[in-house]
């Protein structure tokens, strides 16, 4: 994805949050395999940090991008609150938001 791709789902996509996540679903109508995004700011910690919460995250999406219906859009912002949370904890909270994002985009 793009950064015009990234801001057009933020904006444009529905919204659903927990505790460490916020998630942003919009189905598209292109006949393209589903896209999944990640924002993981300097809010979240430094660079070793932040990239382990992005694969935590990519690990948890990678399971479930199959479920997606083909064209839909995913973006997925870690809240700094992510940084401290546990694997099992980011698993859960993402397999939740993400079939709750799904069901109301």
């Amino acid at each position: 994805m793009r950064s015009d791709d990234y801001r057009f789902v933020v904006r444009s996509g529905r919204r659903s949050a927990t505790p460490n996540l916020v998630i942003y679903t919009r189905r598209g109508t292109a006949e393209r395999p589903p896209r999944v995004g990640f924002i993981v700011s300097k809010a979240v910690g430094n660079a070793v940090r932040r990239n382990l919460v992005r694969r935590r995250l990519k690990a948890a999406v990678s399971v479930l991008v199959s479920d997606l219906a083909p064209g839909t859009d995913v973006v997925i912002r870690a809240l700094p609150a992510a940084a401290q949370a546990s694997w099992a904890s980011l698993n859960t909270e993402i397999t939740q938001i993400l079939h709750k994002g799904m069901a109301r985009a």
